[in-house]
């Protein structure tokens, strides 16, 4: 019996929010679907700006050198190799 009315809720907004939508005027129909559209996709987009700036940090932290407040990359150490036609 409460599924049932939880049920009814969500269609009685879904029907609400689209009757909505169609009064709408072209331009603020646009709005309104971008809005939903971020709302939609922004916990992945979050998701992914975490994975971004956590791999970042991991790349910063690894292979480097710090002699007070110089921060020497592992890579500067290797030198390349001499060019033997000079």
């Amino acid at each position: 019996m409460i599924v049932e009315k939880l049920l009814a809720g969500i269609v009685l907004a879904a029907c609400a929010v689209m009757l909505l939508r169609l009064a709408l005027g072209p331009a603020r129909r646009q709005r309104f679907d971008a809005f939903f559209v971020r709302l939609w996709r922004w916990p992945r987009t979050r998701r992914h700006a975490q994975k971004l700036a956590d791999d970042a940090i991991r790349r910063a932290r690894g292979g480097v050198r710090r002699d007070g407040n110089v921060y020497t990359p592992d890579s500067f150490d290797k030198k390349p190799p001499r060019d033997k036609m000079h």
